[in-house]
């Protein structure tokens, strides 16, 4: 009976330690602090129904449209061209490189119709009206005090009213450009570089007649724009800006593979002769070509081909110049071959058609 009593006796604290476990944790730490809430592990969930927030609001402010915008109308008295100096309207392409329905000026912008090449004036101006308002904008002519300062303040190659002439020519964006400067300033430098030089007469033409200023200063490369005593910048004309540079169309080949006067076998002769020949000049890529044309028509007065070297000048600038020799000189393009132009100087006496 003794050992039955210390079995149970020995038996007790190990329930008790069992009983003390089993009791949840907050019950013993709501004893200790004796200021204990019950929270819950979870919150309770509203029965009532939420507003569906894809559904619109009855109040909610209708969109705004966007205001239509209205095609640009210009009164510029001229044909739109990408290059007016680098481009010729008597010379019909073949075919396009992109379609004439897409139009640099963007859909809907300009109140003129792109045709590939061109966004032709809707009516014929009248060349007695435009000489008349230039003449207005000029004003009276510069005395020679006033154009030497003029050209004293711009001719530098520090002038910060500068606008660089490339390859490209004189652009239609260009003319932009000459206006934007000449809000704040009586003149603009303009600095050409490339094959517009071939021809700079050319180049001061399509200034003077697309921008309506005047040339004051002439020097090898560097050009003097002046915009005119009665030149008011509140009352520019609306040039519209191309968005981008449209592809370029394609034209008849330029070199024949037997040139008018000449049989195959001549071809072939001629040719071999020039691409074994000394070049006269050796051109360089964005350069400057103002003697090229003098230089080969001295050379074609006493030789019956040229070449010329035109290493690192590129394919597309060859065939450019070769384009501008062939009307200015005049000659007729044998070949274009590795960067090298040979050019034949004709059936014809060069000597008298030079003299005349």
């Amino acid at each position: 009976m003794l050992k039955l009593l210390q079995w149970r006796r020995s038996l007790l604290p190990k329930n008790q330690a069992i009983f003390c476990i089993s009791r949840p944790i907050s019950h013993s730490l709501c004893n200790e602090n004796d200021a204990c809430e019950y929270d819950p592990p979870f919150s309770s969930v509203s029965k009532t129904p939420q507003p569906n927030k894809t559904q619109p609001r009855k109040n909610a402010p209708k969109p705004k449209k966007a205001p239509t915008r209205r095609p640009l109308k210009s009164d510029l008295p001229f044909d739109f061209r990408y290059s007016y100096s680098e481009s010729s309207s008597s010379v019909e392409p073949i075919g396009y490189r992109e379609s004439p329905k897409f139009s640099p000026f963007g859909p809907g912008r300009l109140d003129r119709k792109w045709t590939g090449t061109a966004a032709p004036t809707r009516k014929e101006p009248d060349p007695d009206t435009v000489a008349m308002e230039r003449a207005r904008v000029l004003g009276d002519p510069l005395t020679d005090e006033e154009v030497s300062e003029l050209v004293e303040q711009y001719r530098h190659s520090d002038c910060s009213r500068q606008i660089n002439l490339g390859k490209g020519g004189v652009t239609h964006n260009m003319l932009d450009d000459i206006h934007n400067h000449w809000k704040r300033a009586e003149a603009v430098r303009i600095k050409c570089l490339g094959v517009p030089t071939l021809d700079i007469d050319n180049v001061c033409f399509h200034l003077e007649e697309k921008s309506g200023g005047k040339i004051i200063y002439r020097h090898i490369n560097v050009l003097l724009l002046y915009r005119g005593r009665n030149y008011d910048p509140k009352n520019r004309p609306v040039i519209p800006l191309m968005l981008w540079k449209p592809y370029a169309p394609i034209y008849p080949k330029l070199v024949k593979n037997v040139p008018d006067g000449l049989t195959l076998e001549e071809t072939k002769e001629l040719r071999n002769r020039g691409l074994n020949s000394h070049p006269l000049m050796r051109l360089t890529r964005n350069g400057v070509y103002v003697n090229v044309v003098g230089r080969v028509r001295e050379a074609f007065e006493t030789e019956e081909l040229v070449r010329l070297d035109c290493t690192h000048v590129g394919t597309s600038d060859c065939k450019k110049i070769g384009v501008k020799l062939k009307d200015l000189v005049p000659c007729v393009p044998l070949l274009f071959k590795d960067e090298r132009i040979v050019l034949w100087r004709g059936k014809t006496d060069y000597n008298k058609t030079s003299e005349n």
